[in-house]
């Protein structure tokens, strides 16, 4: 008997759901990864279309400056990855990349023909070297919606998913919701964004999250699979 034997059947379950597949999981996703940078990064420098600045609220004259919350914010890239590395089949990623990328799609559109950017906040970045990094790589451009909180919630909704199969502990389900709501608060924190792009990201996130769930039906494993047990 192995230690993992010894694993409760969620962990087991995680596991082998990690190990499948593993090869197409990394190179697919960092083909994906690389696809969305060029475009992301191309339409933020090269704006077709005059830029839009998206008014503040009261929301964000409440949420401080705070450099420390750059942290969960750079989680993201992490968080993102939990979905496609549980899934089992070629159907299931076949299944969440056709969702992933139409939500960059549409976010390329309405950045395309609808460039937006956050007012810019008079911080002394230089204090804080890890804000003044991502400055300088991610301007406060392609703003509204917040494609960050978007894949955010996108990703709560199919690891909630994936953890109900796998009936895993509810600590795991609250730290996943935890989870998603710093980043959200994240993007206001370090003023990469405003509530208004938040909350706009948050619905592509939670359309996007729910059309993913329904399809996702039609590829789950059938019980008595050995990831599915």
């Amino acid at each position: 008997m192995t230690e993992n034997d010894n694993a409760p059947g969620w962990a087991r379950q995680m596991a082998l759901r990690f190990k499948r597949l593993w090869l197409t999981k990394l190179v697919g996703s960092t083909v994906a990864m690389t696809v969305f940078m060029v475009g992301y990064f191309t339409l933020l420098r090269h704006a077709a279309f005059p830029v839009t600045l998206i008014p503040l609220t009261r929301i964000d004259d409440l949420v401080p400056y705070q450099p420390w919350w750059i942290i969960p914010y750079a989680s993201l890239w992490l968080y993102i990855s939990l979905v496609p590395n549980q899934l089992y089949t070629g159907r299931e990623l076949f299944t969440y990349l056709k969702v992933v990328m139409a939500m960059a799609a549409l976010g390329f559109a309405i950045f395309f023909f609808w460039p937006t950017a956050v007012p810019k906040a008079y911080f002394d970045w230089d204090l804080h070297p890890g804000i003044a990094f991502l400055k300088s790589i991610d301007a406060s451009g392609n703003a509204c919606p917040s494609l960050h909180v978007a894949y955010a919630v996108f990703s709560c909704l199919g690891l909630h998913g994936l953890l109900g199969e796998m009936r895993a502990p509810r600590l795991l389900q609250v730290l996943n919701v935890l989870w998603c709501l710093a980043i959200a608060y994240s993007t206001l924190a370090t003023k990469q964004h405003v509530a208004i792009d938040l909350m706009a990201g948050a619905l592509m996130g939670l359309v996007a999250g729910v059309l993913y769930l329904a399809q996702r039906r039609g590829t789950r494993l059938p019980l008595g699979t050995p990831a599915a047990d």
